[in-house]
């Protein structure tokens, strides 16, 4: 299909999905429509089954979730076209049709900002007229919690708070990579895996110039969490993600654009009262470090060095098959990581954890500067706030390790006077700001601290 096609859409539809009890395949089917013709997609997951068939209650609260994981994970396919209509293929209620547009507008309000597409952000989702029988009410809060993990630091600090919180938490992943892999077996649990396949026709479209653009990705792999989690029979999805990840990166036509928006506490609160009122569930969904800064996380992480060889939160090597190939050394996540590492290791462990010393390197200084907000805003990443690389740079000018590093030096001759009154210690170790966390969860985290 011609670009010129695409740009014609008018607009992108669900037609229908389906779910194979015996293979465990969910298809998901999709249709962007215009005056010249139409194009249609279909994505699978394959979810992994239980040893025995789950009750068909179950099963209905399990097609509750799979109907607004059908919604949510449409983004990956309204983003070739962006074209100005979406609509629901059945009545939803408030709180879903809530979590649903906010997906397609605040959740791609990056790929809106990158492509000059201003009307994605005042998309309205149009809702067929009539009412969805209530769900049944389904509380698995004392059951055993499933534990996204990612590779990274937050969600190694969130499996070994619930492991020693006695919750005996279950690792899960949306297509599990070697990084991946060689984290949960570090941990020793046992992992579940759900396996996600775009359809390849994006991929063709794609390289033939559609649009193309960051999507709130963790919304769709927490809905096929949340899923798997009633498939088993386990209890709360438990998510990693931490406060600054509600923080964005920078303002455009009045609107915020956050590339970590789908990891923020706006997102959670939507997505936990979809799954209640849709899909009656009373506890789905939360994250344990959402009031911690990353910061904070770091600090709790260096506790725990059996994970030390494995450990990654560089996305470039999520795109590798070299569970050895861990970090790049030259990206915004490899660089903050590293400076919120720095401070609570010693700088032997942390070159080993990385394969090499980022704040011997002067070419890294250009970086840094962004991430302590210096030379330009926010990078579009996965990284913490200003606030808190400020932080980590004033501990390690403190430490006889770290002061006459290259890059530590550089930056603290950079730092202008009136940005240090704002980095405090204390709020950055403080936990604070609001969560949905539980309170036993609650108190399996404090006892880290």
């Amino acid at each position: 299909m011609r670009n010129e096609q695409l740009r014609g859409m008018r607009s992108f539809t669900f037609p229908s999905y389906s779910f194979d009890p015996d293979s465990g395949v969910a298809s998901f089917d999709y249709a962007l429509d215009g005056p010249d013709g139409g194009v249609r997609f279909t994505e699978t997951v394959t979810f992994p089954l239980p040893e025995r068939p789950p009750a068909a209650e179950t099963m209905l609260t399990f097609h509750r979730v799979l109907e607004l994981l059908h919604l949510v994970a449409g983004v990956s396919y309204y983003k070739a076209a962006a074209p100005p209509s979406i609509a629901a293929p059945a009545p939803l209620g408030t709180a879903a049709a809530a979590l649903v547009q906010a997906v397609y507008t605040r959740g791609l309000a990056e790929y809106a900002y990158r492509n000059e597409l201003p009307h994605v952000l005042e998309l309205v989702l149009d809702v067929p007229v009539g009412q969805l029988p209530a769900p049944t009410v389904v509380d698995t809060s004392d059951r055993r919690p499933l534990s996204a993990v990612g590779g990274g630091k937050d969600s190694i600090v969130s499996l070994e708070a619930l492991r020693q919180g006695g919750f005996d938490p279950v690792p899960f992943s949306v297509n599990p990579n070697p990084v991946i892999e060689s984290v949960n077996a570090a941990a020793g649990l046992p992992a579940l895996a759900a396996r996600r396949r775009l359809d390849p026709l994006l991929f063709e479209m794609n390289k033939a110039g559609a649009r193309n653009g960051h999507i709130p990705v963790t919304a769709i792999n927490s809905l096929i969490a949340v899923a798997t989690a009633v498939l088993h029979g386990l209890g709360p999805v438990v998510m990693s993600n931490e406060r600054s990840a509600s923080d964005p990166n920078l303002i455009w036509n009045g609107h915020e654009i956050n590339h970590q928006w789908s990891k923020g506490v706006e997102a959670e609160g939507l997505l936990r009262a979809a799954l209640s009122e849709h899909a009656g569930l009373t506890e789905p969904y939360f994250s344990l470090l959402r009031s911690l800064s990353e910061l904070h996380i770091a600090r709790l992480f260096a506790r725990f060095d059996r994970y030390d060889a494995v450990v990654t939160s560089c996305n470039a090597a999520f795109k590798l098959h070299d569970p050895s190939a861990r970090w790049c050394g030259d990206c915004p996540k490899c660089r903050f990581v590293f400076l919120a590492m720095a401070p609570f290791m010693s700088r032997a462990r942390i070159e080993g954890i990385f394969g090499v010393d980022l704040l011997a390197d002067p070419a890294q200084v250009p970086g840094y500067l962004e991430l302590l907000g210096i030379d330009a805003h926010k990078p579009f990443e996965c990284v913490g706030e200003v606030e808190e690389s400020l932080v980590a740079l004033g501990l390690l000018a403190e430490q006889e390790q770290w002061r006459g590093a290259p890059v530590v030096r550089s930056l603290m001759a950079a730092v202008p006077a009136e940005a240090w009154p704002a980095a405090s210690r204390t709020d950055v170790f403080t936990p604070a700001g609001p969560n949905h966390v539980p309170a036993p969860y609650a108190k399996a985290l404090t006892a880290l601290f």
